[in-house]
């Protein structure tokens, strides 16, 4: 790159080269400074913009982190439990003279269960595990479908809708106030994000677009990616000649709306995964207590 800009090639035209790893919405916004001679006020711009997207990721990984490691750590111990330590400690209850109690008998059933066939469970899950993810990696038709169960998903489903539309539209609204055009912008877009569902649809609008429609049309033919709040802010915006602004307003709302949704699931789903916890620890706790009490019960005189 530093050689092709003393040679006197553009910034851009050099890290076009590179486009995989620079991405085609930085050099466009590069390759606009240029043209506009704002290039030091445009590489603030795209540093300011990266640095907010990278916010919102962080927010959203943020807030599923800790149930994830909640959830991990509360198998993992009950595994551990039920595989190594429960085997050496139950077998002596079953073999006592009396009627035992019936989380006990559940107990013992599941421990019996897991050593038998838990190394087959785990490693069946694994290898699904790996096959879902070579499918989605290496097929685009897997991946689309993935992408479209994702955000269908329940609770996590809108997180992942409105991430995509915060970050879609944020990136469309900048690209149109950077003077690249309408049909380029969407195109552009379309390349920026892993989504395979949201990119073929800005694909197809940036297609519609060439011939004439209308971008909030194109957009409330697909409600289940596009909300009706988008295409009609959308319908207004083309309305007024405010389009930019438009998106750039859009991308606020959703993500204000990914940030109140992510503290919302992490206030909802910590006191459930305490209450399971708890439940867990006593259903094993009653498990094993009760036998040796109703032994020493026997045992008295």
């Amino acid at each position: 790159i530093i050689e092709d800009v003393k040679n006197g090639q553009f910034l851009a035209s050099s890290l076009a080269k590179f486009s995989k790893v620079f991405g085609n919405f930085a050099i466009s916004i590069i390759r606009t400074g240029e043209t506009s001679g704002t290039l030091d006020e445009s590489l603030v711009y795209l540093a300011e913009e990266l640095e907010k997207k990278q916010q919102l990721q962080r927010k959203v990984f943020g807030a599923l982190i800790y149930p994830a490691l909640i959830i991990t750590a509360t198998l993992g111990v009950v595994g551990l439990l039920t595989i190594y330590v429960f085997p050496k400690i139950l077998p002596i209850f079953a073999s006592l003279d009396f009627e035992l109690p019936i989380t006990t008998k559940i107990l013992i059933w599941l421990t019996n269960f897991l050593t038998a066939w838990g190394l087959w469970i785990g490693g069946a899950i694994i290898l699904v595990g790996v096959l879902v993810a070579w499918l989605v990696a290496a097929k685009d038709s897997a991946h689309y479908i993935w992408d479209r169960v994702v955000i269908k998903v329940p609770l996590l489903g809108k997180i992942a809708l409105n991430y995509q539309i915060a970050n879609l539209t944020r990136t469309i609204g900048l690209l149109l106030k950077a003077d690249v055009g309408v049909v380029d912008s969407f195109s552009i877009a379309g390349d920026t994000t892993n989504n395979i569902a949201y990119r073929r649809a800005l694909k197809a609008v940036s297609a519609s677009i060439i011939r004439g429609e209308s971008i909030s049309s194109q957009l409330a033919k697909r409600p289940d990616l596009f909300p009706d709040l988008t295409s009609q802010m959308v319908a207004i915006g083309e309305r007024t000649g405010r389009l930019s602004d438009t998106f750039i307003y859009l991308s606020g709302l959703y993500e204000e709306e990914v940030d109140n949704r992510t503290k919302n699931l992490s206030n909802a789903i910590e006191p459930i995964l305490m209450i399971t916890l708890g439940l867990v620890v006593g259903f094993i706790a009653i498990s094993i207590i009760t036998p040796i009490y109703q032994v020493t019960q026997n045992l008295n005189p």
